[in-house]
């Protein structure tokens, strides 16, 4: 089985060195997924100085573990933003989304990149009773919001559903393809690119100043943090106004004649359905869902499992050749958080909560964010989408309901009875929770039977980290932060490694 996601299966980027040196440059942006590379294409079009670091390999986060779909249909949401935003902020989203989409085509059309990109109809589905009146309730909101679609009782995928919601003119595409392009093109255009380069904090100087962890700095007039979560907070308290979630997706050789279309529906557990083409030539299924709030104590390999059997009953897969999962976060209205860090402090700018819709919301981040530092005309979604948006009623709740559940994880995992004496039970590839003199520890064997022994106290706020046996990795239940079996961190909002502990007297 195939650790990598099958879009990092087909495509080879070169190598970028690891920053050795502190550097000067305009516009300094940490992260390279589609949101920092997309961003550096189109400032240094512009001929704006760019330095775009990354902390592991370019793409190799949650972009590089996407379903790719470019669509406006996100799920039951515009619904729900007419009662909690009003009419004419959700029509705003929707046209968000659809300026988002035609950037994405005419990018692929003009510079003619090579990505697999098809026009296809998404279907927002159920077969379940009790989600019908939801279906309904978002049907009349497409009508009140002038959006194409139509409910229906027929689809051109044969599985299992009662309604459904169509929403014409959507796509799909290889998403690493595409940003191979622009990474590229961003690189000829003068753009220093970084690997293996890990940001650790902002220092305010003359300029703002991004510290690494090897104590080399890259002083900037602007900072785009293009990191999943904000790698600086900044008195944003982002936090506390987010919750990570984790999903799944399995994908195998597929024999028969597909209809066409993408697929999703809207009750739980989650079946996300599309094609993709690999090597140019062969089609491969993508099953994603199994979503759950990110380090709860829960079984992930059944995750793959549950869809691997779905694959299987209603789809003629030979093998499951590919597995991979990614983490996003969800904001307090659903709507992702881009633009300024802080109404005070216009140079630093975030990008978050994509609430796995990362290829339009990405995409829309990248080209605010640009429009701002190349002082353009202001863009007419800043408002909508800004960091420091008022908190209306709907959001105050979940601010309380969110922060309430990372309470109740805190205390839980400090109270959790861990029974001693489990160590010597465990397998290669395995790990326990149990007590290390005392304390709650983590205990992994790796395939050289070499134990790694961490204090599974989150680095962050000091939540108890949780295992997923599926990435073997440690995960946070509170805040979404995830490390290495070995402890260093693979994702934020932690910055520091989780404490190392011995066996020995």
């Amino acid at each position: 089985m195939d650790i990598k996601s099958i879009w990092q299966a087909d495509t080879a980027f070169q190598d970028f060195p690891k920053l050795d040196e502190s550097k000067k440059t305009e516009v300094c942006i940490v992260g390279a997924g589609l949101t920092g590379i997309t961003a550096a294409y189109l400032l240094s079009k512009k001929g704006i100085k760019v330095i775009l670091i990354e902390a592991d390999r370019v793409l190799s986060g949650v972009t590089g573990h996407t379903s790719a779909k470019i669509t406006a249909q996100h799920g039951i949401i515009y619904s729900e933003l007419i009662e909690t935003m009003g009419e004419k902020k959700a029509k705003q989203y929707y046209q968000a989304m659809q300026e988002t989409m035609h950037f994405i085509k005419n990018e692929i059309k003009e510079n003619q990149i090579d990505c697999n990109y098809e026009e296809q109809d998404a279907f927002l589905y159920t077969n379940d009773n009790a989600y019908l009146a939801q279906l309904d309730k978002e049907a009349e909101a497409y009508k009140t919001l002038d959006i194409p679609g139509e409910l229906t009782s027929e689809m051109p995928l044969e599985i299992p559903f009662k309604k459904a919601l169509k929403m014409t003119g959507q796509a799909q595409f290889h998403p690493l393809k595409y940003l191979q392009f622009m990474l590229e093109e961003a690189v000829k255009n003068g753009t220093e690119v970084y690997e293996q380069t890990v940001a650790m904090k902002l220092e305010y100087n003359r300029q703002h100043t991004v510290l690494t962890k090897d104590k080399h700095r890259v002083a900037c007039d602007y900072l785009i943090a293009a990191t999943q979560f904000p790698y600086i907070d900044h008195q944003g308290l982002y936090f506390a106004k987010m919750y990570a979630e984790q999903s799944y997706i399995v994908s195998g050789k597929y024999t028969g004649k597909y209809p066409g279309g993408m697929y999703i529906n809207v009750e739980n557990p989650t079946r996300s359905i599309r094609t993709a083409t690999l090597n140019n030539k062969d089609t491969y299924l993508l099953i994603g869902g199994e979503n759950h709030r990110s380090g709860e104590s829960t079984e992930e390999k059944l995750c793959y499992d549950n869809l691997k059997a779905f694959a299987k009953e209603q789809f003629e897969i030979t093998d499951i050749s590919y597995q991979w999962s990614a983490q996003d976060f969800t904001t307090l209205d659903k709507m992702p958080y881009i633009g300024p860090i802080t109404d005070d402090d216009p140079s630093i700018f975030i990008a978050t909560g994509y609430r796995k819709w990362g290829m339009t919301n990405g995409t829309l981040a990248a080209n605010i964010i640009a429009d701002s530092i190349a002082e353009k005309d202001e863009n007419p979604y800043n408002e909508l989408f800004s960091p420091a948006r008022f908190a209306s009623k709907p959001m105050l709740k979940n601010l309380f309901k969110f922060n309430m559940e990372v309470a109740a994880e805190l205390l839980k995992g400090k109270l959790d009875f861990i029974p001693p004496g489990t160590i010597d039970d465990l397998e290669i590839n395995e790990a326990v929770i149990t007590r290390v003199k005392g304390s709650r520890a983590g205990v992994y064997k790796d395939m050289e039977e070499k134990l790694h022994v961490l204090d599974t106290t989150c680095t962050h706020l000091g939540c108890e980290v949780n295992w997923n046996s599926a990435d073997k990795t440690w995960d946070c239940p509170c805040h979404g932060s995830r490390y290495h079996y070995d402890g260093e961190v693979l994702a934020g909002p932690a910055k520091e490694p989780l404490r190392k502990l011995s066996l020995d007297d």
